[in-house]
């Protein structure tokens, strides 16, 4: 008959389909998100390497692009959240208000910190850069690898992962060739991660 109950297992599809439908209308899925981090980090590092190798640009300048650049990401990672939370109730709303929280309290904490560290001025202004590069792979690293657990999610898992282990080897190649690890590494991982969403996304529907 046309009225028999779903199994649970045809609930669980049917609600898998519907949130899937339901990000893409509302443009939700992480493969923009991820894709306007990789653009930001891609851009915006591999410019400040190229303007502290090469001598051509003041390496203010550089500073300047990533802030811009990271600042744009931000905006519109949270516009996209924000899109795709319409509409959503319990425990599952909660859960990405926490995770989204998350990421603030830390980036201001690791803000704090290392600004304090720097104001010791017991580092050189090389060390400081290894600091910063290092100390905020490694949050984002941390974060992703939340986020993976959180959602049972084996790709933010491993992009989490991969970010550590960027965070280790910018320190381990020394300055500037830090940055360089921050845009091939960091902004390819985005990159990489943001194309595989994409596909899924397109499979999915």
């Amino acid at each position: 008959m046309d009225d028999e109950p779903l199994s649970a297992e045809e609930s669980l599809n049917l609600i898998a389909q519907q949130n899937r439908r339901n990000r893409r209308e509302l443009g939700g899925g992480p493969a923009r998100m991820l894709a306007a981090w990789a653009l930001a980090w891609l851009l915006g590092w591999g410019f400040t390497y190229y303007a502290t190798t090469t001598g051509r640009i003041p390496g203010w300048v550089g500073g300047v692009v990533v802030a811009v650049l990271f600042v744009a990401a931000m905006g519109y990672t949270g516009y996209v959240s924000a899109r795709a939370g319409r509409g959503i109730r319990g425990p599952s709303k909660t859960v990405g208000a926490m995770y989204g929280y998350s990421w603030a309290l830390t980036s201001v904490g690791l803000t704090v910190v290392d600004v304090r560290i720097t104001q010791f001025q017991a580092l050189s202004s090389d060390q400081v850069s290894l600091l910063w590069s290092g100390t905020w792979l490694l949050l984002t690293g941390a974060l992703y690898l939340a986020g993976g657990m959180l959602w049972q999610d084996k790709l933010m898992y491993g992009l989490g992962a991969w970010m550590i282990v960027s965070s280790a080897l910018s320190v381990l190649v020394g300055f500037p060739a830090n940055f360089l690890v921050l845009a091939v590494c960091g902004g390819g991982g985005f990159l990489l991660a943001a194309i595989v969403y994409f596909v899924r996304e397109k499979k999915s529907r």
